[in-house]
């Protein structure tokens, strides 16, 4: 599909200049000869990138205009030209929003290169309202206990701030989705909402994928790619797992949260943006308990409104309305009741992945169960059976001798008459329960435990439904 663009410039030969060239290379062009008429066509042809000319005598120039963009929450990208530009006003506009600052005379190669970076801006943008109106018809948390009532207690308060957040808590405790409510509840609720999983970025990408990068800055940079912060301008970033980060990108994250601005690499140029951060850990953070692999001075950036998210075997009394919550969603129309004996079984499982793991099972039984769910099928589904309280005791089967952990079966386990695929998978999984459950949800500490890499073991949970899309704290 042919992306359409909007030249505004009173200069009827530029905009016949860079429109030929537009055209040529497939794009659709839309012309405007004053900021009146482009805030006209662009809610009429509803354009995915604005080229904004900043000198336009007489009535509104480009800062005038752009301004109008932003106040009726117009979100498309904006490349402004001028050529007679002064830096007072390239600072102006982007603190604006403008995307990028080009000075005329235009270079063809720059125009085009500028043009495919706000292009790919405003997908990401697209996207992410997909992602929102996604998060926005989700439910409120589930939940009745003083913990949960807490936590949002502590949600409305800050989110109406620019505050920064740090979110903490087990592994799948519902982190992200505290992030988004957040993010709904805020005034940045239009703009995007971008989430980073810094423990699933390699090492030797973490600056280019949170920064973004120029067009030659390292061996395979093709072309300019944006930032996470970049992508995120005018909304909010959520820093998951920001415990991961190695120290050199601690140091450029601590750099752009106390400046306001990033350096793209290989950029000559800093780039104003204007983020909120909210990040969460499984991690203990603050100098006592990180060791030295976290600094304390981003540590205390991060952590200017602290919320914790209770682990589920401290609050069980949800159980039930979660389950049936759950069960709604896997079964929309197909009601599926648990029995008291059924959802007293799950009640004795010590829950090592939290919520998460809950809606995994959840969403085998409402496959495998009829419209009543008994003690039996959830004693299937459960890792080891899942009886009484020997979810509370797998860890005390779980040895570490030696760099090995040894998953003692019982002979009631084999008898269980599971198929084999099954089997394994259940045991697996508990295995990787366990080990999670000993490192304090430390998913890099897992892996070290379990004598495998971090990426093999995302890979393995994700497999086994154990890093699913968070329901936690719904």
């Amino acid at each position: 599909m042919s992306h359409r663009i909007l030249i505004v410039d009173d200069e009827a030969n530029i905009r016949r200049m860079l429109g030929a060239l537009l055209r040529a290379e497939g794009f659709t062009v839309e012309e405007a000869g004053n900021g009146h008429a482009a805030l006209l066509t662009v809610e009429k042809a509803e354009p995915d990138v604005m080229f904004l000319d900043l000198m336009m005598p007489p009535g509104p120039d480009g800062l005038d205009t752009l301004r109008s963009l932003r106040e009726r929450r117009i979100e498309v990208p904006v490349i402004m030209m001028s050529g007679k530009a002064q830096l007072a006003d390239a600072v102006r506009a982007t603190q604006l929003g403008a995307f990028q600052f080009l000075e005329k005379p235009l270079s063809p190669e720059a125009v085009l290169v500028t043009l495919r970076s706000a292009i790919e801006l405003g997908r990401a943008r697209t996207q992410n309202r997909a992602l929102q109106e996604a998060l926005g018809q989700r439910q409120e948390m589930v939940g009745a206990t003083s913990a949960i009532a807490q936590v949002r207690q502590l949600i409305s308060q800050v989110a109406t701030t620019d505050a920064r957040v740090l979110i903490t808590g087990e592994s799948g405790t519902g982190k992200e989705l505290v992030a988004a409510a957040i993010h709904r509840a805020s005034r940045r609720s239009r703009g995007p909402f971008v989430t980073v999983n810094c423990a699933a970025i390699p090492r030797e990408l973490v600056e280019s994928e949170m920064f973004g990068h120029e067009r030659g800055a390292f061996t395979g940079a093709h072309e300019r790619r944006l930032g996470r912060f970049e992508l995120a301008d005018s909304g909010t970033l959520f820093l998951d797992e920001v415990g991961d980060l190695n120290l050199e990108a601690q140091a450029k994250l601590l750099r752009t949260l106390e400046t306001g601005v990033l350096q793209r690499l290989g950029a000559e140029q800093p780039t104003a943006v204007d983020v909120r951060v909210v990040s969460a850990t499984n991690r203990k953070l603050d100098r006592s308990e990180a060791g030295g692999t976290f600094r304390e001075d981003l540590y205390f950036r991060l952590n200017i409104f602290p919320i914790h998210l209770p682990p589920l075997r401290e609050r069980l009394d949800d159980l039930p309305a979660l389950v049936a919550h759950l069960a709604g969603r896997v079964r929309p129309g197909k009601p599926q009741t648990f029995t008291p004996v059924a959802l007293a079984t799950l009640r004795s499982y010590r829950w090592p992945g939290n919520i998460r793991e809950l809606a995994n099972v959840v969403e085998r039984l409402a496959i495998l169960g009829g419209e009543v769910v008994d003690e039996h099928a959830v004693g299937r589904v459960l890792p080891l059976g899942g009886a009484g309280g020997d979810a509370m005791r797998a860890g005390d089967n779980t040895r570490a001798s030696a760099g090995q952990l040894e998953v003692q079966a019982s002979a009631a386990e084999v008898d269980g008459g599971l198929p084999l695929a099954e089997a394994l998978d259940a045991h697996e999984r508990q295995l990787i329960g366990a080990a999670l459950s000993r490192a304090g949800g430390n998913v890099a500490e897992t892996a070290r435990m379990l004598q495998t890499d971090r990426a093999n073991l995302y890979r393995r949970m994700k497999r086994l439904g154990l890093i699913s899309k968070e329901v936690g704290g719904e």
